[in-house]
């Protein structure tokens, strides 16, 4: 039995681990997409390192592209077996990828349009629309913590990880020479006291663990102190100052939790009363999925929705699809929040408010979550005096703010504890994935400070012989 790493080594996205039983049967945790990486992205996006047609199974950890974007490009290139995740994290798979695909087809037309002008020959998308069709049929839902026999040598549990809605700590029991070696694959751990989410589950003893490290040189703010702050940068940037509040926010997770948090507000009778412009169409059905498996939302969240029927609702939020709609609001005069995708405001309609609203004092962009270093989001943070948008600079004179309690990433107090159901003297090898490189090193000394005997960061496509 051996592990080889494909993706998320050194960096924080392309999630892509295999293993591979002494039998020939290869199981695929994430298959996720390489983004932000500038030059490199997509060389690294058009190689997997193996071969599609080998692989037997994959099981996400969760739907966010970088754990499940090239799913549709593993199916075109001749995966044909099953794709296991909760219900949830299958159907938010289904409209991210959807939503990738849409991309890719633009943003590639585009592009072929500059080469032919210059004599070049077309490229073509990642995938497409129909590729991703083509791959929903191979879904096949396992629900948290019930023990799901894929065949005679491999089965699955899922536990609740508390990152998105639907994440899951992969545990695999794998049979191999009459013996049994349990792997437990963290995905992307959340954090513990979620105002929305359950706290990451307990799982079973492993034999070896992979674990990812986004934060695993850090500790967040407290987790529950982010609806006063986001009161407080309403209040200064749109009532003080009369500006928008712009705020780059991914559509999976991040979105619902500002919501909650306005909608919290308005319930204490503290919301300011203003336009919120939710300009994502993404978002929007993000939100509906949420609803529909609000069964996975921790018990606090399910109990305020017996006195209000959609906690992600309130006086004055309007969203917004329509293309022009979202235009109208970059040249909107009244103060108001628009919070738009992505969230590393590298692409998306938010790119768009960013560059028609940097140049004002009046206005404010909230970062609310992780940037990858290369990311617009990430450049913000360094409060330039110009930044590049679009081929263009543009004169930095709104103010850049950021609430960093709001990261739907573990901190490595989150992580120890994460941990700590384990009896670290049985676990074999401990490999660290989802990070950046001095961040794992630092990562690695807390674990083996911990007790942990064997800590390895994996590189790019390296393989690994299990015991």
């Amino acid at each position: 039995m051996k592990i080889t790493f494909h993706g998320a080594t050194q960096t924080v996205t392309g999630s892509k681990h295999l293993i591979t039983l002494g039998n020939g049967k290869n199981i695929l945790l994430d298959c996720g997409m390489y983004q932000g990486l500038g030059t490199d992205t997509p060389e690294l996006n058009c190689n997997f390192g193996f071969n599609p047609k080998d692989i037997n199974y994959v099981v996400l950890s969760h739907a966010h592209i970088d754990h499940s974007g090239l799913i549709p490009k593993l199916v075109n290139e001749g995966f044909n077996g099953r794709i296991f995740g909760t219900p949830a994290t299958l159907d938010l798979t289904e409209i991210l990828l959807l939503n990738s695909a849409h991309i890719q087809e633009t943003d590639t037309a585009y592009i072929n349009k500059i080469r032919r002008k210059e004599n070049k020959k077309p490229v073509k998308p990642l995938y497409s629309n129909e590729d991703v069709k083509n791959a929903l049929p191979l879904f096949e839902p396992v629900e948290y913590k019930i023990p799901y026999r894929v065949d005679d040598d491999i089965e699955i549990r899922l536990f609740d990880a508390g990152h998105i809605i639907g994440s899951a700590t992969v545990v695999l029991k794998l049979k191999e020479n009459n013996k049994t070696t349990t792997i437990a694959f963290s995905g992307d751990v959340g954090r513990y006291g979620d105002p929305i989410l359950n706290s990451p589950q307990r799982f079973p003893q492993a034999d070896y663990i992979i674990i990812e490290s986004t934060y695993g040189n850090k500790l967040h703010d407290d987790v529950e102190s982010y609806s006063n702050v986001l009161k407080k940068h309403i209040i200064q940037t749109c009532i003080e100052k009369g500006g928008k509040l712009i705020i780059p926010a991914f559509s999976v997770g991040r979105t619902q939790e500002l919501l909650f948090a306005l909608n919290e507000l308005e319930l204490n009778g503290e919301l300011p009363c203003l336009e919120y412009f939710v300009d994502s169409p993404l978002s929007i059905e993000a939100t509906e999925v949420v609803k529909k498996h609000k069964q996975y939302l921790n018990k606090n969240v399910q109990k305020l929705f017996l006195s209000d029927n959609d906690v992600f609702d309130f006086k004055g939020l309007r969203y917004v699809k329509d293309v022009e709609e979202s235009k109208k609001l970059n040249t909107k005069k009244e103060p108001c929040v628009i919070i738009s995708a992505s969230g590393m405001a590298d692409a998306g309609r938010v790119k768009h408010h960013i560059a028609n609203s940097i140049h004002e004092k009046r206005n404010t962009i909230l970062i609310v979550g992780y940037c990858e270093p290369h990311s617009l989001g990430a450049r913000l943070r360094q409060h330039p005096d110009e930044v590049g948008i679009f081929g263009e600079k543009f004169q930095v004179k709104a103010d850049i703010e950021e609430i960093n309690s709001m990261s739907a990433h573990a901190d490595y107090g989150d992580l120890a504890q994460y941990l700590a159901c384990q009896d670290y003297s049985l676990i074999k090898n401990i490999f660290i994935v989802h990070g950046e490189p001095e961040v794992q090193q630092n990562f690695r000394k807390r674990l083996i400070k911990k007790g942990f005997y064997d800590v390895t960061i994996p590189e790019l496509h390296q393989s690994f012989g299990l015991k």
